[in-house]
Order: C-alpha cells, then sequence, then structure tokens
C-alpha cells in the first residue's frame, strides 16, 4: 500500500459540514465503545449493525455522514478493542482500555463516496479545490480527510500498488552511520552530516510569541492568534525536520545497498534533561524508521545492530578497547596509535560488526519482490543473533 498527502482548500460552508461530520463521527464511535459489554465476553460483535439501530433513531440527522465513513467508525473501534486484547494476552505493563473519544479530527471513506478529478468530489461535502503536486500511481482503496491545529486541511488516498520487480542499479557497497548532536550522522567512510538544529534556530521567535502570549486576556481573539502563530512555528519546524530527513535518508539509500546502524534506547536516553530536547530536535527514530522502508521498497537492507555497545571506545584497526569520557571527541588508540574521530570510529566497528555476521550477497538481490526482501531480512537477522550467541 502506498499513501498519497495532497492539501485541499475547503470554503467555510464546506469547512462547516465537515466539521459537523467529525462531531456525528465521534458521537457514534463513543456509543459503539460504550456498548462493548458483549464483545468483552464472546469477542464476536457486529459494530454496524449497532450503527443502523442509531441511524433509525434519527435518521434526518445522521443521514450527513455518508455511510461507509460511519462504517469506518465501527472497525476503529473494533480495531481498538483487538489490539487491547492482544496487549492483554501478552501481559504488557499498560494495557490500555480504549478511552471515549473527546474528539476526532479524521474521516475515512473506505470504498465509495469519493470521486477524484480536477476536484475532489465528496459525497454530503461538494467539489473541494485540490493540489496535485504529483500523479497517484494505482488502485484508491481509502480516503481519508484530515485537518491540523492551525485549520489546515489535508487529503490522504491509500493505493494498492502493482507489486513490480526492483531494478537495481546501485553500488553494491555497505555502509555505517553513527548518529550524534555534534554532528547529525558520520558515515563510515568519513563523511558527515551537519545537524540542522532547527527547533535550536527557532528558539528566539518561539520564546517571544510566547511572551506576548502570556500577556493577552484569557478567552480573547487577540489569544488565540499569537496561539494561530505558534502553532504554525511549530508546523514549519516539523516541516523543515521532515524535509530534511526525507533528503537525506534517500540520497543513503540511492547510494548504498547495506545500511548499518545502532538500535537505540530513546526513551532512556531523553531522562537526560540536558540533552532530552537536543535528541527530540534531531528525530533519530524518524530518520531510521524513513530508511528502512526506502531500503527495503529500493531492494537494499538496513541492520539495527544491537551488538555495538562500546563501539566508540573499542580501537576500529585492532580491537583494543580503552576508557573514554563523553567529552573526548578524537578517538586515540594506546595499542596501535590509529588516531581518528570518535564518531567516525564508531561508524566504521558498527559497519564491522554487521557485515561480519552477514552474507551481503543473499540479502538483496538485483531483481527482488520488496516481501521476498522482508523474508530475507528476518532470515539474515536470525543468523546473525544465532552467531553473536555464540561467540
Amino acid at each position: 500500500m502506498i499513501t498519497y498527502k495532497f492539501r485541499i482548500y475547503p470554503n467555510k460552508k464546506q469547512q462547516r459540514k465537515i466539521l459537523y461530520q467529525f462531531k456525528i463521527c465521534k458521537e457514534i464511535y463513543n456509543e459503539l465503545l460504550y456498548q462493548n459489554k458483549e464483545y468483552l465476553i464472546t469477542k464476536k460483535y457486529d459494530f454496524n449493525s449497532i450503527i443502523k439501530d442509531i441511524k433509525i433513531t434519527c435518521p434526518a440527522y445522521y443521514s450527513k455522514v455518508h455511510s461507509q465513513a460511519l462504517q469506518n467508525i465501527s472497525d476503529r473501534v473494533s480495531k481498538a478493542l483487538e489490539n487491547f486484547f492482544r496487549r492483554v494476552k501478552e501481559k504488557k505493563e499498560k494495557v490500555g482500555f480504549p478511552r471515549f473519544k473527546s474528539r476526532v479530527k479524521s474521516i475515512t471513506y473506505p470504498q465509495s463516496g469519493f470521486m477524484i478529478n480536477k476536484k475532489l468530489k465528496l459525497s454530503k461535502i461538494g467539489n473541494i479545490p485540490i493540489i496535485y503536486h504529483r500523479t497517484i500511481k494505482g488502485k484508491v482503496k481509502t480516503l481519508t480527510i484530515k485537518v491540523n491545529k492551525f485549520n489546515q486541511w489535508y487529503v490522504f488516498f491509500s493505493c494498492e500498488a502493482e507489486n513490480k520487480k526492483i531494478k537495481n542499479n546501485r553500488l553494491h557497497n555497505a555502509i555505517g552511520i553513527d548518529v550524534g548532536l555534534e554532528n547529525f550522522a558520520t558515515l563510515s567512510n568519513g563523511e558527515k552530516v551537519e545537524n540542522p538544529r532547527f527547533l535550536i534556530r527557532s528558539e528566539d521567535k518561539l520564546k517571544k510569541l510566547q511572551r506576548r502570549l502570556s500577556r493577552k486576556k484569557l478567552r480573547s481573539k487577540s489569544r488565540k492568534k499569537v496561539k494561530l502563530k505558534i502553532a504554525r512555528q511549530h508546523i514549519k519546524i516539523f516541516n523543515q525536520r521532515n524535509d530534511f530527513l526525507h533528503k537525506l535518508s534517500r540520497k543513503l539509500v540511492n547510494n548504498y545497498r547495506l545500511i548499518a546502524v545502532e538500535k537505540l534506547n530513546i526513551k532512556g536516553m531523553v531522562h537526560n534533561r540536558y540533552l532530552a530536547k537536543h535528541i527530540y530536535d534531531v528525530s533519530w527514530n524518524r530518520f531510521i524508521q524513513l530508511l528502512s522502508y526506502k531500503a527495503v521498497a529500493s531492494g537494499g537492507l538496513l541492520i539495527e545492530s544491537t551488538k555495538t555497545k562500546g563501539s566508540s571506545k573499542r580501537c576500529s584497526n585492532c580491537g583494543f578497547e580503552m576508557e573514554m569520557k563523553l567529552n573526548k571527541r578524537v578517538f586515540k588508540c594506546d595499542s596501535c596509535g590509529l588516531k581518528l574521530n570518535r564518531d567516525h570510529n564508531a561508524a566504521i566497528n558498527m559497519l564491522k560488526d554487521t557485515v561480519g555476521h552477514t552474507e551481503i550477497s543473499t540479502l538483496a538481490d538485483d531483481n527482488v519482490r520488496p516481501s521476498f526482501l522482508k523474508a530475507k531480512i528476518y532470515e539474515a537477522r536470525t543468523k546473525r543473533d544465532e552467531l553473536l550467541m555464540k561467540q
């Protein structure tokens, strides 16, 4: 499945209609969640029949939402309860029973109720202007309308694309990546990617806006305007970061066939109050996610290594380990005299640890399907873990 995101511009009347549909969907969701006692016992419940009974009570009110959109609400409730039972079965610490919703910010048309032409035609709403900045490929399965915090509207098309064979003409080589705060990433070939620090660069503007907000009268129009400006600034930072991560991940995937990164415990790292803001700003987890799906889709492979503890303290040339404080950024081996950047040394070790226990030739052939490649990835990781356990 491929998802396409486009900006839409509904007028004020259409916005009111969509927001009214959000309200009805929220009520339906909460009502279905309330009537789940029988589902808890049998785990088999037809929520669509409840929706029919609810619609009979007030046909004029519920007819303002397309029937397919209401059926999607029942699907959301079913999935929420199924995930709850799964978490209970797995005996997780935080199970989390599905909560009642205070608001719904999206509606989905699973099968019908929309038409794609020069404008987007939606049932019960009308023709909405849309910016087609790229061609939609594949059969459209679902359409979702969403709105963000400062009233920007988007439409998402989930399409079933053809599973074509991938012709991979890229370089047949591998690279190790060590992410950090001083430099966003250091590659095993010595190349460094500068940390853009989007949040830090926008802090002064955010501080000014926050001071203006604190001086405004509560529930006033001027306060709402300043809140909107703050939200826009945060969205701008998010878009800048997202654009940077997409471009960097695409560049790496196009140039390297196998990419080795460290599996990071980010939840544990952000407990450091001095570094938490900077760690959230670089968004390492998002970067690894983008690398992962792009590598698989283009016939490559990303491996997250869990056996890289102390990789920056171990000599990449002779394997000698030595103690180093975090403020020391240059690694100098006491055994062989190797001298290079600490992050560069870690990236080389990461690549050696990964490639040393992986047959690269079996991981990504020139013409493979993504599903076949996923099976190969799982097989390779299993072999790697078994070999590491034997050592």
